[in-house]
């Protein structure tokens, strides 16, 4: 199968699964490089910039949840987290450290391989759109850029995307079952935070009140819809 351009950095310590996931990756056309320690990681993410980090929780000498934290200081691209707790709690300090989606081990090939393509292709569709303003908002699809009156606004992969896509459509209320098919590319559970979490997260950034927003605002039972006059 021939390459593609996209560049997968797999973060685990499981010599036999980061080699399993690191060959079923490159039989799909995908360039892979391997890290099996956390400190490695932010290293590698920092030197390679690669595409996507698939990335474990638990690292010998940094484990996942500080590698995200510090390669999202510099790194706007996609982070698929793998955990095999199943502590709700996990998924979330993962989500809110940055992360754009989780995996749950043991790991399923084409679920695997629909997630990674999944974050991909939201950024190579949003590479083709153009800018939108609204007021001072300014949210840019090329360089993954958000600023706001004039002050740049440092925004996740995720929260861009979640940002463009209430955007794209101004105005209109969006449930959470879609926002959850359209950014995890998965049926929402009735269970599932990472939407509001990363609605909240966006509100603080874009100095929205968290109390009462009116930027980003809450339909109750229905979803949320953006604001495209109160910039």
């Amino acid at each position: 199968m021939s390459k593609t351009s996209e560049h997968i950095l797999v973060v685990e310590d499981d010599p036999s699964l980061s080699e399993w996931i690191s060959d079923y990756l490159v039989d799909h056309g995908y360039e892979v490089s391997v890290a099996n320690r956390g400190d490695t990681a932010v290293e590698l993410v920092e030197a390679d910039h690669p595409d996507l980090v698939l990335l474990d929780i638990m690292l010998p000498v940094k484990n996942g949840f500080d590698v995200c934290k510090d390669i999202r200081k510099f790194y706007p691209l996609p982070i698929l987290m793998m955990t095999a707790c199943v502590e709700e709690s996990d998924e979330v300090l993962g989500l809110e450290l940055g992360a754009d989606d989780y995996l749950s081990k043991p790991i399923k090939p084409r679920i695997l391989l629909a997630r990674i393509k999944a974050l991909l292709r939201r950024g190579s569709e949003a590479d083709q759109l153009a800018v939108r303003m609204f007021g001072g908002l300014k949210i840019d699809s090329i360089s993954k850029s958000v600023s706001l009156n004039g002050m740049p606004v440092a925004v996740s992969s995720n929260e861009f995307d979640m940002l463009w896509i209430l955007a794209s459509e101004a105005g209109k209320v969006i449930s959470r079952a879609e926002l959850v098919q359209r950014l995890r590319g998965i049926d929402y559970d009735g269970f599932d935070r990472s939407i509001d979490i990363r609605i909240s997260r966006l509100r603080k950034k874009l100095e929205d009140d968290a109390n009462q927003p009116y930027r980003i605002k809450t339909v109750w039972g229905k979803g949320y819809l953006f604001a495209a006059d109160a910039w």
